[in-house]
């Protein structure tokens, strides 16, 4: 055709040099720095010439560099991408006004196409690695604080956990007197309600420093018996939150462990639904037990509000309370203690049940 020229690389070379100092002036003008075009330039002519063997160590070289630049000046991909874009239209406008046949045209254009894209492709790979790298590092930096922070908590705990629990145990023994010699005096069974549970707010600060395995003051207990006993203990609480509290759990099902730290796994769990379900026009919390091959299968529901969809899932972390009151220390202690004992502790809320399973071996 009259006004084509025969294409060769050499000449898409030439032509390509010969308007680089205005593709790249354009193309800077949508944030790309002027070096990074002037690189992909260098790159895109030494394909050209048929250097294939060092264009794809160059080319990933140049996409990780562009990939730390957007990831430290926090820019997303998108704007990178729209960037990619405007040059791809500037460098093929350039190309069409090159007086090639059609065919050579879209030689040219794909040659084009193929490197951005492969560019992007990259660029893209880097820039998700850094993105993954920098979670990590934040996941562990909370990590770490975390333990920091629980490390802290129980050598705070061992120094003065005997200034607080000799008073109380001599308060606590008090009351008791009182309530054999003055059996009349009200309020005597609130009082010491309300000690038992200061004391085991106590041994929950406790828990936190023992990682060890639950090897102390192992024994052989029923399940429906302890979960009888703490109804018993809470009745008080039972009857100011006007709840309802049922269980079936069959009386022949025995479990090894530390019959302490159960009883404080149930009253924490039983405490936190008490806590919520006066808002519900009939309060109830509903206990079921079964045993099978795999072990107990204890349940523990009540019908409160809904635990946030964005909360359930840290509901077991340290420090994690929807209270306003709360230490975020409660369910933690129930999963570390029941993990200890070879079991696994769950939960799962609905706009109707919030469900509590607890998995522990016979």
């Amino acid at each position: 055709m009259e006004g084509e020229m025969l294409f060769n690389n050499a000449t898409a070379i030439d032509f390509l040099m010969d308007h680089k100092d205005r593709i790249i002036s354009q193309w800077t003008q949508f944030s790309l720095s002027g070096e990074k075009v002037e690189q992909f330039f260098k790159l895109f002519i030494e394909k050209m010439k048929k250097q294939q063997s060092t264009l794809e160590e160059c080319l990933d070289s140049l996409s990780e560099n562009i990939a730390t630049e957007q990831f430290l000046q926090v820019m997303s991909m998108e704007e990178f991408t729209k960037t990619i874009t405007t040059g791809r239209s500037i460098m093929i406008e350039e190309i069409l006004s090159l007086h090639l046949t059609p065919y050579d045209s879209l030689r040219l254009i794909n040659e084009i196409n193929r490197s951005l894209d492969q560019l992007i492709q990259q660029t893209i790979t880097h820039y998700a690695k850094l993105q993954t790298k920098s979670l990590e590092e934040q996941y562990y930096f909370i990590s770490q604080t975390h333990k920091d922070r629980l490390t802290l908590l129980g050598q705070m705990t061992s120094s003065f956990v005997h200034e607080f629990r000799n008073p109380l145990t001599s308060i606590m023994g008090f009351i008791q007197l009182l309530q054999s010699e003055h059996p009349e005096v009200k309020y005597l069974d609130i009082i010491s309600s309300e000690l038992n549970q200061l004391n085991g707010r106590i041994t929950q600060f406790l828990n936190l420093s023992k990682k060890e395995k639950a090897s102390e003051f192992i024994d052989s207990f029923s399940i429906s018996k302890l979960v009888n006993d703490v109804i018993e203990f809470l009745y008080p609480s039972i009857l100011e939150a006007n709840a309802t509290v049922s269980y079936a759990i069959p009386d022949d099902i025995m479990i090894r462990g530390s019959k302490e730290e159960i009883r404080q796994v149930l009253l924490n769990i039983i405490l936190n639904a008490l806590d919520v379900i006066p808002t519900t026009s009939v309060p109830t919390i509903t206990i079921s037990g079964t045993q099978s091959r795999e072990g107990l299968l204890l349940t523990i529901a009540n019908n409160g509000p809904k635990i946030p969809d964005d909360v359930l899932p840290t509901i077991f972390d340290p420090f994690v309370t929807t209270k306003t009151k709360g230490t975020g220390l409660g369910l933690f202690v129930c999963k570390e203690i029941i993990e200890k004992h070879g079991g696994s502790l769950t939960c799962n809320s609905s706009n109707f049940l919030t469900t509590f399973t607890i998995h522990l071996p016979i």
